[in-house]
């Protein structure tokens, strides 16, 4: 432990597993005061524990994407408790493989549905957090979007257009609060090995998925933490408005890249 973000008061939401979780727990294990932005506080509240038992300290507040009440709400808990945030986390993402697919077969509804609540959950903490950050002399905002908004695909348009978006705002974000002490930066993840990603792949696709990744495996969520980390610390204090992909050199390499590791003809 090297104390990258000692004393600061950081929030991460959907953190009770996957990404979520790994970006709280390497937080909180830097030194951050980290609450967890969660649907199940119960839930949250175990990990919290977890989080104390091993010298870190952490708590709950209310993230239900049902009650949008809470994008908000949980930055003004946040604030009556501590006064202040430093660090905002929007882990958030959702979609539907059995609805969110092309262009022409995806309903308007289910499309509308995924996008909006996957940019209102950025957006709205966002809005409410930077004037309290602003107050406290600046902060880091880090988004977690994908590689997905980055490459085109045969399907799950509504989720891509999001992610494309969110990067975007991210950039936004960056530029309009720059001058304010607030920086704001993205982290793309590639295919990354947790409990939602496999719910949403097959083995087939995910073998062949790989074959396009240069680095030859899966990410971990510590990856993507690593990487939220070091946005969050001042060991980026000079970085603002970034789209850093943490995919494994997934989209660098040519298209036929993935043909040409399936053939196996390296000498």
């Amino acid at each position: 432990m090297s104390n990258l973000v000692k004393n600061k008061i950081a929030l991460v939401t959907s953190s009770t597993r996957g990404i979520g979780r790994a970006c709280a727990e390497t937080l909180a294990r830097e030194g951050a005061k980290v609450y967890l932005a969660v649907r199940r506080p119960e839930a949250g509240r175990e990990i919290a524990e977890r989080i104390a038992q091993n010298g870190g300290c952490a708590d709950v507040v209310l993230f239900d994407t049902q009650k949008p009440e809470t994008f908000s709400g949980m930055i003004a808990e946040v604030e009556k408790r501590e006064g202040r945030l430093d660090i905002l986390v929007n882990n958030f993402g959702t979609t539907d493989v059995k609805r969110d697919l092309d262009v022409a077969n995806t309903r308007w509804d289910d499309f509308l549905g995924i996008v909006s609540v996957n940019l209102r959950s950025v957006f709205e903490p966002v809005q409410r957090a930077v004037p309290l950050m602003i107050k406290n002399g600046g902060g880091s905002i880090i988004n977690i979007s994908s590689v997905g908004g980055l490459e085109p695909d045969l399907q799950r348009t509504a989720y891509g257009v999001s992610k494309a978006a969110i990067n975007f705002l991210t950039c936004d974000i960056a530029v309009q609060y720059a001058g304010r002490g607030v920086r704001c930066n993205a982290v793309l993840p590639g295919y990354t090995e947790t409990d939602a990603a496999a719910d949403n792949m097959s083995p087939d696709f995910l073998n062949a998925f790989l074959k396009n990744v240069p680095l030859h495996r899966a990410g971990q969520a510590q990856d993507i933490a690593n990487a939220v980390l070091f946005f969050a610390s001042e060991n980026s204090s000079y970085i603002t408005g970034q789209i850093l992909p943490v995919a494994g050199g997934f989209g660098l390499p040519t298209p036929l890249y993935g043909m040409y590791m399936s053939m196996d003809t390296r000498g």
